[in-house]
């Protein structure tokens, strides 16, 4: 079973390489792994390991990354001789945090081959490897036990239709053996586990809710972005994609209302910053294009970067955040650690803070325009029922907060 897991991954290297030669993100993906394993040498190569142990953070995306980032910030302010090593599989995640200041060094993750695997450990030689919510690389899994070093999934969410939990699953729960620890977001996970025989897990929560709550608490400030908003009230449009965007426009062209709208779309490709100027048949700024002369003088804004959405909600008033209609919701943590009500679209049902929200009433599952329209206006009109939804957020996030003191707490007292 090995050899077919590992013949898929060589194809999918293959796949992604020719993919390369017309999509920028793929482009991305294989020349962020050009000469890695020289640079990872040359990085590397005068670490005194017994005063300087190397610990491996993994995280697949940006998303990922930032649900372990208060983790791997506490790791260092509790072992300051520790070396961080961070890597991502993906471009979006690389690319927008590659200079971050908390890892020692930050790389790609080499496709998971028996040979890469074994190059890596050979140079990196890790005390300790922790994933941040999945990404189970099988190789580098197997590599790591062998080598017996301590392995550690963060924030791990399990369902039942995953493969670990199939008929035809006992080669993949095999390779669970090689962790050591899971910590994971709920309840359910931890019992799938269990019912597989993996009783090393406990259930400490999400991370993400820690860090959203440290966002929230350190604000940055954004004085283009305010003189924009000036007085009026926000509506906030992130990670949308196309479906998103068809849904909202409708409430974008009323003016009784008096809202100014942010739309941070997913992807900020040319081609979809294009895309949306096409659709939005009003006038609109770019943020790369703001500027205390025009600040004023639109009532939309099209973030046309990475990277601040996050920052962006405390000015919301209202937000929707997208993925509702496709594979899956993107993170509402986000705008309600600030108490903004948040709609989305029907696909939530895999996410425990919407489905939790939805049934206590601080977010809305909105299926059409018109019913956002009729919600929002709803919502706006008043201000006591207003009060009450942002409340309900921020009580929820300050309740779930906690995860990154449970994980520390047994790395200090098993790790």
């Amino acid at each position: 079973m090995r050899l077919i897991y590992s013949f898929f991954v060589f194809c999918y290297g293959l796949f992604v390489r020719f993919a390369a030669l017309f999509n920028r993100k793929a482009s991305q993906w294989v020349r962020g792994r050009s000469g890695l394993f020289s640079r990872l040498t040359a990085a590397l190569k005068d670490v005194d390991r017994k005063k300087n142990p190397v610990v491996w953070f993994h995280a697949s995306s940006l998303g990922e990354f930032e649900q372990g980032r208060p983790v791997i910030e506490a790791y260092r302010k509790g072992w300051p001789d520790a070396k961080i090593l961070l890597t991502f599989f993906s471009p979006s995640g690389y690319e927008v945090r590659k200079n971050y200041q908390f890892a020692d060094w930050i790389f790609y993750l080499p496709l998971d081959t028996p040979a890469n695997t074994r190059r890596w450990m050979e140079i990196v030689r890790p005390e300790k490897a922790i994933f941040i919510k999945y990404d189970f690389w099988f190789n580098f899994l197997a590599a790591l036990n062998q080598q017996k070093v301590p392995v550690y999934f963060i924030s791990v969410l399990f369902r039942p239709g995953q493969h670990f939990f199939r008929w035809y699953g006992g080669w993949f729960r095999r390779q669970l053996d090689a962790v050591t620890w899971f910590f994971a977001q709920n309840h359910e996970s931890a019992t799938l586990l269990q019912s597989i025989g993996k009783p090393n897990v406990t259930v400490t929560g999400d991370t993400r809710f820690d860090r959203v709550f440290a966002i929230s608490s350190q604000r940055q400030s954004f004085p283009l972005v305010e003189q924009f908003v000036g007085k009026s009230k926000v509506f906030i449009c992130g990670s949308t994609w196309k479906e998103d965007e068809a849904l909202i426009m409708p409430l974008m062209r009323l003016k009784e209302f008096g809202l100014k709208f942010i739309i941070a779309p997913h992807d900020t490709s040319p081609e979809r910053i294009r895309y949306i100027l096409d659709k939005i048949d009003q006038p609109v700024i770019r943020y790369s294009e703001l500027n205390t002369e025009n600040a004023g003088q639109a009532g939309i804004l099209l973030i046309d970067s990475v990277g601040i959405l996050s920052q962006l909600y405390q000015y919301a008033t209202l937000a929707y955040v997208g993925g509702g209609f496709g594979a899956g919701l993107h993170n509402i943590q986000e705008p309600i650690t600030f108490g903004v009500p948040v709609f989305f679209g029907p696909g939530y049902h895999k996410f425990k803070e919407a489905v939790d929200l939805v049934a206590q009433g601080g977010v809305f599952c909105v299926n059409s325009s018109e019913e956002l329209i009729t919600r929002t206006a709803g919502i706006l009109a008043d201000p006591t029922g207003y009060r009450r939804l942002s409340s309900i957020c921020r009580h929820y996030v300050d309740e779930n907060r906690g995860a990154t003191e449970k994980i520390i707490n047994y790395l200090k007292e098993n790790g």
